[in-house]
């Protein structure tokens, strides 16, 4: 039976809901420094990366669907702090995710609160399986992202794939990755095409 819900905690909880709104509008800036004038947003990343995390959960022998809200929390924080470039970092000293998660949350009702909380403090804390391939989904991401805006003419994203490569820790994850680098965006539709 679910526990019952005040109007303060259901106002919390639908702000929780309007805020994560902001990750479709946010855009990944780091891309910026690459040239890409119109990044995907911080919603449309964490989309492909909870189904890259999904899939290479079933591959690993992980859970998949802990991987995939995993990975769907995993940078819900930028509403509060922005999506700050790794060369940005070098010069802030930001609230960890798991202090922002709680106050995104504060309000909310006791069990979203919660759990959101323990989803974020796992994601950032743990080394279970799940994690390592939750890990993996957020760096390969990257790695196919990279890989598109190259294809579309941004010279500047070699590092980004590089990066993303050597940090990949599954065997599955490492292998999507050579794989991905020696494609197409579009090959995809070959096997449909034959």
């Amino acid at each position: 039976m679910a526990d019952e819900i005040t109007q303060d905690e259901a106002k919390g909880t639908a702000g929780y809901l309007l805020e994560m709104g902001m990750l479709k509008r946010a855009k990944r800036s780091g891309w910026w420094i690459a040239g890409v004038k119109d990044p995907e947003t911080i919603a449309e990343h964490s989309f492909r990366t909870a189904v890259i995390g999904a899939v290479l959960a079933l591959m690993e022998g992980a859970d998949p669907a802990k991987v995939a809200l995993l990975c769907t929390f995993h940078d819900t924080q930028e509403t509060r702090v922005s999506d700050i470039p790794h060369i940005g970092r070098r010069y802030l000293t930001a609230a960890s995710n798991e202090d922002v998660t709680a106050d995104q949350v504060s309000a909310a009702h006791h069990s979203v609160r919660v759990g959101i909380q323990r989803i974020v403090e796992e994601y950032e804390n743990s080394s279970s399986l799940e994690v390592l391939v939750a890990h993996d989904a957020d760096k390969l991401e990257c790695l196919v992202q990279a890989v598109e805006y190259r294809e579309q003419g941004h010279q500047n994203v070699q590092n980004w794939i590089d990066t993303s490569a050597a940090n990949l820790k599954t065997p599955s994850a490492q292998a999507l990755a050579e794989a991905a680098l020696n494609m197409t965006s579009v090959d995809w539709q070959k096997t449909y095409l034959r």
